[in-house]
């Protein structure tokens, strides 16, 4: 951690927590072994950007495509959603981070939504680290839900389609109210996005670590961020004209 440029870090680090199935099998247990050590790793994570003043931190934790996964795994991880917030609530709440979930949270079971609304409630009012939990998340989903929206405003008189443009869009998605990430770290070996924040993630850095998620810890964190830090960020320009503008 000394080794960081406090002064460089991401505002918004966005991650892909892949491997908790694979973590488990690796040490012969059943997948939702890995899960349940997977929550141990979201809290050092969540630990550690909190203590260098990351701002905002999105985790990719349940997509639309793992509702096919196998009845059993499901079932257990809603169970574990439902008791991993329950529990780390006072907690965040005590530290002043900001609960958010986005996603077609509609699909969520009862008492899911429940513990999601309990615990936006209650750390509304925090002012630190802003955690946002994509569950039953797509991107492509939240894109089509934008679409919708604008159209439905067009239609109703309400927007000129001339006036759509990329700040008008942003306001339609369901990540308004956040920056987009600058660095998306992504575990288990997969290099590939898959269906999480498309649109936001344009210029992201992306990081990619053979590391399974309940085997990814502070060092693992830090280690990412110092790989961000090392890159050149142009965003079209010229490394003279970035220099320049230094």
């Amino acid at each position: 951690m000394d080794k960081l440029d406090l002064h460089r870090l991401p505002k918004h680090i966005a991650i892909i927590m892949d491997g908790n199935g694979r973590w488990a099998e690796e040490q012969g247990q059943d997948r939702l072994y890995g899960h349940y050590h997977g929550v141990i790793s979201v809290r050092k994570v969540v630990e550690a950007a909190t203590e260098i003043g990351i701002k905002y931190l999105s985790l990719y934790a349940f997509s639309t495509e793992n509702w096919d996964r196998p009845q059993a795994e499901v079932l257990g991880l809603m169970s574990l959603f439902v008791d991993t917030i329950s529990k780390e609530v006072p907690d965040l709440h005590q530290n002043n981070i900001r609960l958010h979930f986005i996603g077609n949270l509609d699909q969520l079971p009862d008492e899911a939504r429940k513990a999601l609304a309990s615990a936006t409630s209650i750390t509304a009012q925090n002012t630190g680290l802003q955690l946002v939990i994509a569950l039953s998340y797509s991107s492509r989903w939240e894109i089509i839900q934008a679409a919708k929206s604008l159209a439905e405003q067009v239609k109703a008189g309400k927007l000129d389609p001339i006036q759509i443009d990329e700040a008008c869009f942003v306001q339609s998605l369901s990540t308004k109210d956040f920056p987009d990430p600058e660095l998306m770290i992504r575990t288990s070996g997969e290099h590939r996005i898959s269906n999480f924040l498309l649109f936001q993630l344009a210029y992201a850095e992306l990081y990619f670590t053979e590391t399974r998620w309940p085997a990814f810890g502070k060092d693992a964190f830090i280690e990412a961020i110092m790989a961000y830090q090392s890159r050149e960020r142009r965003f079209g320009k010229t490394s003279a004209q970035i220099n320049l503008d230094i």
